[in-house]
């Protein structure tokens, strides 16, 4: 697989799962192989989740998958990775999660133009059950709408 100038790698589960309260972009600290192995698009943000430990934030359990060309020097696929962010935002965002029991879910892993990962991350409230039976039932009164106009339309 060639390596790709733009990625973009969502977690789709995250909007459904949480209220989004707050975005944030942080950097990632990464390790040898893996900005190769991102730039071919194998990593995976789905069940990963953020925490804070001795004052900074890590990202758990972000897959990135071992790259193809590389030789035993190859990275962990599932490590803790380091998130880059300033000292006022860690500050607040730690205060948020200790307060008000928020929980910080990454919702976007991209490279931006010089190349470098970056890691969209949001201070989230999780969804009850209730919610999100709710959040399904405006996607299908959308698509609803949406096919209607649509044959309107034509």
């Amino acid at each position: 697989m060639a390596l790709q100038k733009n990625v973009q790698i969502k977690n789709r589960k995250a909007r459904f799962e949480y209220d989004i309260l707050d975005r944030y972009t942080a950097g990632i600290v990464l390790r040898g192989t893996e900005i190769k192995a991102i730039r071919e698009g194998k990593a995976a943000i789905v069940e990963s989740f953020c925490e804070f430990a001795n004052g900074e934030l890590f990202v758990i359990n972000m897959t990135i998958q071992e790259y193809s060309h590389a030789t035993f020097f190859n990275h962990a696929p599932k490590t803790e990775r380091k998130l880059l962010l300033q000292r006022k935002e860690l500050k607040k965002l730690e205060k948020e999660v200790k307060n008000s029991g928020l929980t910080i879910v990454p919702l976007l892993l991209y490279t931006n133009d010089k190349g470098l990962a970056k890691l969209e991350i949001a201070l989230a409230k999780g969804k009850k059950q209730f919610d999100k039976r709710e959040t399904m039932k405006e996607r299908d009164t959308q698509r609803d709408l949406s096919r209607i106009k649509k044959a309107f339309n034509n």
